[in-house]
């Protein structure tokens, strides 16, 4: 397996990481419908958001953005998506999954530096 498609890996496992910390999160945290609102809902909106926004020509994507956003508006997404995902880990008590999703994160944005610049000039 070639570097790109390992860190393509990576960060696919990053997100659905970050969607299940935030899941298992709400459904912890709360009884009735916030559970359902919190553990699937959040989920299910941070998937949208995920999606939607993105910057035309992202070599990381299909390269489509349905709603197209600024290379810093992206950055910032991904931070609150993957933020989100460590803080509600950590919240849970799952404190050895949050160390090392938060370990992962860092390699996989030291491996994807270029991208990491190209979006900050888009």
């Amino acid at each position: 397996m070639k570097l790109k498609e390992f860190n393509l890996a990576l960060r696919f496992i990053l997100e659905i990481g970050a969607l299940v910390g935030v899941g298992y999160w709400g459904w912890q945290s709360y009884e009735g419908w916030l559970q359902y609102l919190t553990g699937i809902g959040l989920p299910l909106l941070m998937m949208s958001l995920w999606g939607t926004f993105a910057v035309v020509g992202d070599p990381s994507r299909s390269g489509n953005a349905p709603i197209p956003i600024s290379g810093k508006l992206r950055l910032l997404l991904e931070l609150a998506v993957f933020g989100f995902g460590l803080w509600a880990f950590y919240k849970s008590g799952q404190s050895k999954i949050t160390l090392a999703m938060a370990a992962l994160l860092v390699l996989h944005h030291l491996l994807y530096l270029d991208r990491l610049r190209w979006l900050w000039k888009q």
